[in-house]
C-alpha cells in the first residue's frame, strides 16, 4: 500500500504529465463544469453545463456558410468549421472569466456533430483534400444507382443485416467512395498512404488533439453506425461493406464508445481538457432527452427531421423502410443500446427555400404569425422532397411538389402547408415505427430550433393524435454530449442513475381522428405524385 506522501508525488507526477488535473478537488463555487461543442448543419456552438444542476453556464455560437458548386450538391468548409469551433471556445473562455468564473472549472467536454457528413485529410499537413461533403447531398445518386445495378433485384436493403441501412446517398460511404473516384488530391493521398476519412466529429477530435502533430483519429460507434461500414452487431469496421464499396479499413478512424476518456485538447484556453464524451447529434438528443428507456422515442427538428425510438439493447431490424442504428454506448465495457430511426431530409429548410428561392418570407421567424392568419391550408399540400425522400419511403427520384393550387390560394397557404409538411413526414415515420414496434407511441418528445414555433408544435399533436412535449430546457442536443462526457470513467462529475425528468410544454390533439386521417390521406395523394422525377444520366459515371 502507498504511503500518503507517496500517493501524492505520484499524483503530483501525473499532473506534470497533464497539465490538466483529474475533476477530483476542481469544483469552483458552481462545482464541477462541463462543456459540449455542438457542431451542427447551420451553426457551431460551444455550451458549458453545470454538472450539479444541467444549466448552461455559457455559450457562444456562429452561423455556418454552405457552398453549392452545382444543383443537388451541398458542402462547407471544413477550415471554416474548425475555426467556428475554436472561436466559440475563446469566447466562451471569456464570458467566463467575465462571470468570474475559471475556464479551468471545466472538467472535460463533449462532442456531438452533424451526422453523416464527410471529411478527408492530408495527415502529414493535416489539410482539407476537398471540402465537407454534407448529410443531404445527393450527387452520389447515380453511385448509388451503379451499386445497384449489380445487386440482385436491385435490392437497396441489401446490406442492412450488416449495417442497418438502405442504399442510398445520405450515408457517409457513398460520400468516401465519391471523393476517391473523383477528386485527385484524395487519389493521390490514398495512394501515398495519408489519406484520413471522417465525419465532422473525427474532423474535430483529430484537430483539437494535436492534427499533424498526434493527433488522433477515431469515432464514437453513433457516429460509425451512420456510414455504411460498421458491422451493426459487432460495432467494428466491417471487411465485407469495406469490399462492397471499395474503401480500405486503414483510412477510417479508430472506433470508440460514446463516453470514455479518448484524449485531451493540444492548445488553446482550455488546453490539457479531457474530450471524453461524443454522439452524432441525433443520438445525442436522444440522451439529452432522457430517453434511457425501451420504448422511449424523441424527435428533433432543424434542417431536417430525426425521430429516433429506444429499442434498448436488443437490434430491431425494420421492415418499414425505418433504419437500425446505435443510440449510445456509455463505456467501452457497456452493452451498446440501439434505436430505430425515421430521418426526414427537409424540414425547416423548406422555410429556409420559401424565404431564399420564392421570397415568400422576409424571415423565417414571420413563418408562424403568417400562417397562423389562416385557418387551413385551403386544401394544399407540400411535399418538400428537394433532394429525394427518406424514411419510410427513400425515394431518391422524388421531387418537390405542391398540390391542391387554386384561384383562392396565396402565400399564406403555402406557409401553412410548409409547415404541415414537416408534421406529415413525421407521422410517415411514427406510422412505420408502430408497424415495426407493435406499440404506438403515447406521447411525442421534441427538441430543436423549429420547436420554438407553437403552431408548429400544435399541429404537430393535430396531425399524429398524440400529445407533444416540449422541454423547456432547449439545449438536449448539447446536454446529451456533456451528460456522456460527464459520466465517462475518469470524469464521473455527471450521474446519469439520478435523472429527473425536465420540465415540459405540452400540445395537445385538439381536431378529430376523421379530420386527421382525411388530411393524411390527401398528404400520401401528394406524396404518389411527387415520385419519379428525377431520371438518372445514363452517362453518369459511377
Amino acid at each position: 500500500m502507498l504511503s500518503p506522501s507517496t500517493k501524492l508525488n505520484f499524483i503530483a507526477l501525473i499532473n506534470q504529465k497533464n497539465p490538466r488535473k483529474s475533476s477530483m478537488g476542481r469544483t469552483g463555487r458552481l462545482g464541477p463544469l462541463v462543456g459540449a461543442i455542438d457542431e451542427g448543419t447551420s451553426s457551431a456552438r460551444f455550451l458549458v453545463f453545470s454538472a450539479r444542476t444541467s444549466e448552461v453556464i455559457a455559450s457562444h455560437q456562429i452561423e455556418s456558410s454552405y457552398i453549392f458548386p452545382q444543383e443537388g450538391w451541398v458542402e462547407q468548409d471544413p477550415l471554416k468549421i474548425l475555426d467556428a469551433v475554436k472561436i466559440c471556445i475563446e469566447k466562451v473562455a471569456e464570458e467566463l472569466q467575465e462571470q468570474e468564473i475559471e475556464p479551468s472549472d471545466i472538467v472535460t467536454i463533449g462532442i456531438t456533430n452533424q451526422r453523416e457528413s464527410t471529411v478527408a485529410w492530408d495527415s502529414i499537413t493535416g489539410k482539407p483534400l476537398y471540402n465537407a461533403i454534407i448529410w443531404l447531398d445527393m450527387r452520389t445518386t447515380s453511385t448509388v444507382d451503379g451499386l445497384l445495378s449489380k445487386v440482385p433485384k436491385k435490392n437497396k436493403n441489401c446490406l442492412k443485416q450488416l449495417c442497418g441501412l438502405p442504399l442510398s446517398p445520405y450515408f457517409s460511404a457513398l460520400k468516401m467512395r465519391w471523393l476517391m473516384e473523383n477528386i485527385q488530391e484524395v487519389k493521390d493521398a490514398v495512394k501515398g498512404n495519408r489519406c484520413c476519412f471522417g465525419t465532422i466529429d473525427s474532423w474535430l477530435i483529430w484537430n483539437l488533439t494535436g492534427g499533424s502533430n498526434g493527433g488522433l483519429h477515431l469515432t464514437d460507434v453513433t457516429n460509425a453506425s451512420r456510414t455504411m461500414l460498421m458491422n451493426i452487431a459487432t460495432l467494428k469496421w466491417d471487411p465485407e461493406l469495406s469490399r462492397f464499396f471499395n474503401i480500405p479499413i486503414n483510412l477510417l478512424p479508430a472506433i470508440h464508445s460514446s463516453s470514455e476518456i479518448y484524449g485531451h485538447i493540444s492548445d488553446g484556453p482550455l488546453k490539457g481538457t479531457p474530450i471524453s464524451g461524443c454522439l452524432g447529434d441525433q443520438q445525442s438528443a436522444l440522451l439529452g432527452q432522457m430517453c434511457l428507456k425501451e420504448g422511449q422515442a424523441k424527435c428533433t427538428y432543424g434542417t431536417g427531421c430525426f425521430l429516433l425510438y429506444n429499442t434498448g439493447t436488443k437490434l430491431v431490424e425494420s421492415t418499414h423502410g425505418l433504419v437500425t442504428t446505435v443510440a449510445y454506448q456509455m463505456g467501452s465495457s457497456r452493452a451498446p443500446v440501439y434505436a430505430l430511426e425515421g430521418s426526414v431530409a427537409v424540414a425547416g429548410a423548406a422555410l429556409s427555400w420559401l424565404r431564399d428561392n420564392v421570397c415568400l418570407l422576409h424571415d423565417v421567424s414571420e413563418t408562424e404569425s403568417l400562417a397562423s392568419t389562416v385557418k387551413d391550408t385551403n386544401d394544399v399540400y407540400f411535399v418538400p422532397a428537394f433532394s429525394g425522400l427518406y424514411a419510410p419511403h427513400w425515394q431518391k427520384d422524388a421531387r418537390g411538389t405542391i398540390c391542391g393550387i387554386s384561384e383562392d390560394t396565396t402565400q399564406r397557404h403555402i406557409i401553412r402547408a410548409a409547415l404541415e409538411a414537416v408534421c406529415f413526414q413525421i407521422r410517415d415515420i411514427l406510422e412505420a415505427m408502430n408497424k415495426d414496434c407493435g406499440i404506438p407511441l403515447q406521447k411525442l418528445q421534441v427538441d430543436g430550433g423549429m420547436t420554438s414555433n407553437n403552431l408548429l408544435m400544435q399541429l404537430q399533436a393535430d396531425l399524429t393524435g398524440i400529445p407533444v412535449k416540449r422541454p423547456v430546457m432547449s439545449e438536449t442536443t448539447a446536454l446529451g454530449a456533456a451528460m456522456a462526457a460527464g459520466s465517462a470513467e475518469g470524469i464521473e462529475v455527471w450521474d446519469t442513475t439520478e435523472l429527473h425528468p425536465t420540465l415540459c410544454d405540452e400540445f395537445k390533439p385538439a381536431i378529430s381522428n376523421e379530420e386527421r386521417n382525411l388530411r393524411y390521406s390527401k398528404w400520401k395523394m401528394a406524396v404518389e405524385r411527387s415520385l419519379g422525377w428525377q431520371v438518372a444520366d445514363s452517362n453518369d459515371e459511377i
